[in-house]
């Protein structure tokens, strides 16, 4: 894409008014549980997962919302919860996300819906869902049709977020459809499942490659399937035009007159494609809802989604992420080299923005391929790294060896702040980060996966804060010892 191009998508983001969105659809609390999976249970032939920290975030139609929140629109969640903890905690982590829950209708007769996916080393080991797919009916579907129902509509646009449990049930979608119409807004739906004449009448869908196949029976491997697939979602649903996500290939979309286009994908670096949908469509239809032309509200998606896939977990990048991008600059090298004091203030800075720091340190004494790789997997926790280094007499009072460190702090400042995965880089001179920690206070602190059992300085402070602490697989083989002695080997 062409940097004109990136400028005017740049300034059509930029000049978005807020809009009031409603998000309707299954509601999901993403339960995640960091742990260890190194042995075969002596019971039967299954891993025997140590469980360690567990955290909680938002899913479903909730990462939808919180994906519209970040982009500047008003978002409100219309769905379903349990009269249990699980509801409880997904209540409250929306309203932390200023996600407003006066829609939520309770019901107690089904659960809550959870995911808990058990992580080791960044690899799922098992996801375990608790949820009731049967429809919503009775008096909580008849809530939500109340809801739906209001004139004046309080909301502009509808975005129905399906994940097939059971909450959009064929009347809630029509009252939806209803609804948006009549503010003269946009309702968008991202699909489930294969029947499509229940979105009859919405104005976009955007079913990816797998589900646009279920949903018309057309196998799609080449343009030529596109089109007959595109033409085959106008005839069930009504739409005008059709869009389908093609992952790594892009996004496809077909307008009345048959012209296409496939959009490129605009990923950089893909770490996890979780919560790459939501993005996608949160980001189509606040745009939609504000008047942008379909194939900029795309690219724009398009370029969204790339941030997302770059991250670990599900993520929703806020609208200065996406400028920044569009920018395509980063920060020279001599801008990145802070003091303490400078780094404390960016740190203030970037909470007051919403934007998440992750944190971390170390010697980088003879930088490798190892380092490349854990500072890049860091930085995918967060919307910017901060990188703190030990001074020259810290690094010799940890006696990693004569003649250490061999590059001087200034030197591995430079060599650290070149890289495109650090954005920050500050040096400490005491013998651990602690003070520094304190100082700039995280949202994520991350080390090595092999500080596991040696005790993360800085985590109590940054847990008690609200923060979380992360180990990074690291490259195996890779490591400053290994670079030392195969160099002193080699002039031997």
């Amino acid at each position: 894409m062409t940097a004109a191009t990136n400028r005017r998508l740049a300034e059509i983001l930029a000049a978005l008014p807020t809009t009031r969105v409603l998000v309707v659809g299954d509601l999901i609390l993403d339960r995640y549980a960091d742990g260890k999976a190194n042995r075969v249970s002596p019971e039967a032939p299954v891993l025997v997962f140590e469980a360690g920290e567990e955290r909680y975030l938002l899913g479903g139609a909730c990462n939808v919302a919180a994906n519209l929140r970040e982009l500047g629109a008003s978002a409100s969640v219309l769905g379903v919860i349990g009269d249990d903890e699980g509801g409880r905690t997904l209540t409250q982590l929306l309203h932390d996300a200023d996600i407003d829950t006066q829609a939520l209708v309770k019901d107690r007769t089904r659960p809550t819906t959870r995911k808990t996916r058990y992580v080791a080393k960044t690899m799922q080991v098992l996801r375990v869902d608790e949820e009731s797919r049967a429809p919503v009916g009775g008096d909580a579907e008849r809530a939500m049709l109340a809801i739906l129902e209001q004139r004046p509509f309080p909301w502009k646009s509808v975005l129905l977020s399906d994940y097939g449990k059971g909450v959009l049930t064929p009347r809630v979608i029509q009252a939806a459809i209803a609804a948006a119409r009549s503010q003269g807004g946009v309702t968008v739906v991202d699909p489930k499942g294969k029947d499509y004449s229940i979105y009859k009448g919405v104005d976009l869908l955007t079913p990816n490659r797998e589900e646009a196949e279920a949903a018309t029976g057309v196998s799609i491997r080449s343009t030529a399937d596109m089109h007959a697939a595109a033409r085959r979602l106008r005839e069930i649903t009504g739409i005008q035009t059709a869009v389908i996500t093609l992952g790594k290939d892009g996004i496809f979309f077909e307008t009345p007159d048959g012209s296409h286009r496939i959009i490129p994908t605009e990923a950089r670096a893909v770490f996890d494609v979780t919560g790459a949908g939501d993005t996608v469509v949160a980001c189509l239809t606040f745009c939609r809802a504000c008047g942008v032309p379909l194939e900029e509200s795309l690219r724009l998606a398009n370029h969204a989604a790339g941030i997302t896939v770059g991250k670990v977990g599900t993520w929703a990048p806020s609208r200065r992420e996406i400028l920044s991008r569009l920018g395509d600059k980063a920060p020279g090298a001599e801008g990145k080299i802070l003091t303490q004091e400078q780094a404390a203030e960016v740190a203030s800075r970037l909470r007051a923005e919403g934007r998440r720091l992750v944190f971390t340190n170390g010697c980088f004494d003879i930088l490798h391929a190892g380092h490349c790789d854990y500072l890049q997997k860091a930085r995918a926790y967060g919307d910017a790294l901060m990188v703190g280094v030990n001074t020259d007499a810290s690094v010799q009072r940890q006696q990693k060896g004569p003649g250490r460190p061999f590059n001087t702090l200034q030197d591995r400042a430079a060599v650290l702040a070149a890289l495109q995965a650090v954005d920050y880089v500050v040096a400490f001179d005491d013998d651990t980060p602690k003070d520094l920690i304190e100082a700039v206070t995280p949202h994520v602190l991350a080390k090595g996966e092999d500080w596991r059992d040696k005790g993360v300085v800085g985590r109590e402070w940054v847990e008690q804060h609200g923060g979380q602490v992360v180990l990074v697989p690291l490259v195996a083989g890779r490591s400053t010892t290994n670079v030392v002695q195969k160099i002193l080997q080699t002039g031997q």
